[in-house]
């Protein structure tokens, strides 16, 4: 599958902040995508589990709001927004780890805003935000093919295909970029999480000394 990498990675936005919460200091990164489908289509493929496995993972559990959801091989939590067709809040490996979309958009454009927090504490610096961003951003494309109707028969193997990796470095890139404009980081934090992330979601990359 060909993707235009310098295509797809400028349809997102990234924003990464510190901020304070009631549960004290956390560590935020924010996507915005945009989708040519209607809310209701978006809503579904992010919520079906039959229309998930086609683009991201499968996912078992109680799939209600109070629930409870386990993507094979990945991360599980609860469900703890579910408002058809418009907002969906869950934690994510952790309760304090949390994972909250919203759509909005007509007939023929849907905004999908993603934020992921989590404590500061278990992030250690905004440079966290690398070790998550790049994920986001791999499912964000995952599902921008989806639903123009490039499907692969093993999502899982095409998110870790030689393209996929190059897609990786670029997204990487990016969230260096944007953990440096939040100012909250210093440069042996973004240095050191930039070459875990890179270990983490380009693994298999021959880059020259």
């Amino acid at each position: 599958m060909i993707i235009d990498i310098a295509d797809q990675i400028g349809a997102i936005s990234r924003q990464v902040e510190q901020q304070q919460s009631v549960f004290g200091e956390i560590v935020t990164v924010t996507l915005e995508r945009r989708y040519p489908a209607e809310v209701a289509d978006v809503w579904q493929a992010i919520t079906d589990p039959k229309r998930l496995r086609r683009w991201f993972l499968p996912i078992t559990g109680d799939l209600r709001p109070g629930g409870n959801f386990q993507l094979v091989g990945n991360a599980g939590g609860d469900i703890l927004t579910c408002e058809a067709p418009r907002h969906l809040q869950v934690t994510f490996g952790s309760e304090t780890s949390i994972v909250d979309v919203l759509l909005s958009g007509d007939r023929d454009e849907t905004l999908l805003k993603l934020t992921h927090s989590v404590p500061l504490e278990l992030a250690g610096s905004t440079a966290g935000a690398l070790y998550v961003g790049p994920g986001w951003d791999g499912a964000l494309l995952g599902m921008a093919l989806y639903l123009t109707g490039q499907v692969s028969d093993d999502p899982v193997a095409a998110a870790n295909s030689p393209e996929a990796q190059d897609f990786n470095v670029r997204s990487i890139e990016e969230w260096v970029e944007a953990v440096e404009a939040s100012g909250t980081a210093d440069a042996d934090s973004v240095a050191a999480a930039q070459q875990v992330s890179l270990a983490q979601f380009a693994p298999d990359l021959v880059r020259p000394e």
